[in-house]
């Protein structure tokens, strides 16, 4: 039986931690190993927007003790992903920089809706109890250091995934200089919370009944007495350390001081997303960013099977943003069809992974959300859209790379020097977006009266032509007569020539 040693590491707002987990196909995930150590580097970064030199070098020298610990397991791989705190810190590309340069760890640091994303991930690896709640609406509370991310499931499908920057260490630094009494505290932490809460109802809850919420966060098991506790027990044990110092929740769940004074802005944040979802059921798995880097890299890796497909959540969370700007579903479905047949019939010459056909499927599903705002500007609303809202599972250079493409569908392409010139696009990624492009235009031509006149399409290949064989008895003047201006950059990208041809219904 194959056993692949694996170590994920954690750099958090406020403890960096280290699991060595055992993986196999047999036995699954085994953790072996946990290393925490608390390094509030967020409490720089929330305040001054940079990490103190003191906790760089503290950083630097505790992830040293973990390349040495790692040499001893012998680990087959490792993963080491910072959130929040290196994520917003101004210096992050210096500090990453100069991180591997003192310890050999390449660190990477997660955009918040991947952090998220592995997050749920690590839930989901609980299949049995994941499924069973699912099927009934729930809620997924994630709190971190320095956000809250809110994603909502109706019937096994994700309905939408919302974050909002109010974590446990933010709150708590900002009541920090405030003298109050605990209880006063409490209700400064709800005073901050309410608003995002009550704009997060508003759009998100109305008519939607969440039956179960999941909770995500460092030290709650540890003031929990079971996983899963009714809505009566979970207050019960809010009330039980409400008006607590931070001393006093410590020696009670003999925990760290440090811990427990962040467990009163999470439990309040919990607290109120139970009261305004209604909730009966809270479950706790007890899980981590640690327990969803293992799952994932077993999963990648053909290690573990699993059956819930999480691109498909990516998707639905594409199609919810769709439906919100009113696009229309009619043509979207027979894009997705064009399109996908076209990157399928292609794919020995653009040479593109699954993933990126990922990308191009939403790229077809979110290319019309502009005309939400503006008729005549659609494209360039379309990518301002995309880029100001994350799609969990993708990180932010994936979300540029289909907010460029869903640009360029309409608006005249531009090359890789200008650009680069006021993106951070690279040439890998330039040279993906113009084949993404390419093919969303033609599937676009395809149907540009919205009128899905196209019945049956077969994509084949011939010499250095794209043949598209179309069954239809409509007029199909327009299609043809607006596809060269599209077919010219994909003859340019391709080296291929598309052609329509017209098969008369029988």
């Amino acid at each position: 039986m194959r056993i692949t040693t694996f170590a994920a590491i954690d750099v958090g707002s406020y403890e960096v931690e280290m699991k060595i987990f055992e993986l196999s196909s047999q036995k699954g995930m085994k953790e072996i190993d946990s290393i925490r150590r608390r390094i509030e580097l967020g409490k720089d970064v929330y305040a001054t927007g940079k990490v103190s030199v003191a906790k760089v070098e503290e950083l630097c020298a505790l992830l040293q003790d973990f390349v040495v610990i790692m040499e001893g397991y012998k680990v087959d791989a490792y993963r080491a992903c910072a959130t929040s705190a290196i994520r917003e810190a101004e210096s992050q590309l210096i500090l990453v920089d100069y991180i591997e340069k003192q310890t050999g760890l390449k660190l990477e640091v997660l955009s918040n809706s991947e952090q998220r994303f592995l997050d749920y991930k690590c839930i989901a690896s609980r299949e049995n109890e994941f499924n069973k709640i699912i099927q009934k609406g729930t809620a997924i509370v994630d709190v971190g250091g320095g956000s809250v991310q809110i994603s909502l499931f109706d019937k096994d499908s994700l309905v939408t995934t919302q974050n909002m920057r109010m974590g446990n260490l933010r709150i708590r630094e900002k009541l920090a200089d405030l003298q109050c009494s605990e209880s006063h505290s409490e209700k400064l932490i709800e005073e901050l919370i309410n608003n995002e809460l009550s704009s997060f109802e508003k759009l998100y809850l109305r008519d939607r009944e969440i039956q179960n919420i999941i909770i995500v966060g460092d030290y709650i098991s540890e003031i929990m007495e079971k996983p899963s506790v009714t809505r009566a027990e979970f207050m019960e044990i809010f009330n039980s350390i409400s008006g607590c110092s931070p001393e006093e929740i410590a020696e009670k769940n003999e925990i760290p001081v440090e811990s427990a004074s962040l467990i009163m802005p999470s439990m309040v944040i919990y607290k109120r997303m139970v009261e305004e979802i209604g909730a009966e059921t809270i479950w706790m798995p007890g899980l981590n960013l640690t327990d969803g880097l293992a799952f994932d890299y077993a999963q990648k890796k053909k290690i573990l099977k699993f059956g819930h497909n999480f691109d498909n959540d990516i998707i639905a969370s594409a199609r919810n943003m769709a439906k919100r700007y009113m696009c229309s579903k009619a043509h979207i479905k027979t894009l997705e069809e064009l399109a996908l047949a076209i990157f399928d019939k292609t794919k020995k010459i653009h040479g593109l992974s699954a993933r990126e056909r990922l990308l191009l499927q939403i790229a077809v599903i979110l290319h019309g959300c502009g005309k939400y705002v503006s008729l005549s500007n659609v494209a360039e609303c379309s990518y301002s859209i995309i880029m100001a809202t994350e799609i969990i599972g993708l990180s932010h250079s994936e979300r540029e790379i289909i907010a460029n493409v869903v640009k360029f569908n309409t608006m005249d392409f531009d090359y890789y020097d200008k650009l680069s010139s006021y993106t951070s696009i690279n040439q890998r990624e330039y040279l993906l977006i113009a084949k993404l492009t390419a093919i969303l235009r033609i599937a676009n031509a395809l149907d540009r009266s919205h009128k899905q006149k196209f019945k049956n399409v077969k994509i084949s290949l011939k010499e250095k032509e794209l043949i598209i064989l179309v069954e239809t008895d409509e007029d199909i003047t327009l299609e043809k007569g607006l596809l060269p201006e599209k077919a010219a950059f994909f003859e340019e990208v391709f080296s291929l020539e598309p052609v329509i041809r017209q098969k008369k219904k029988i």
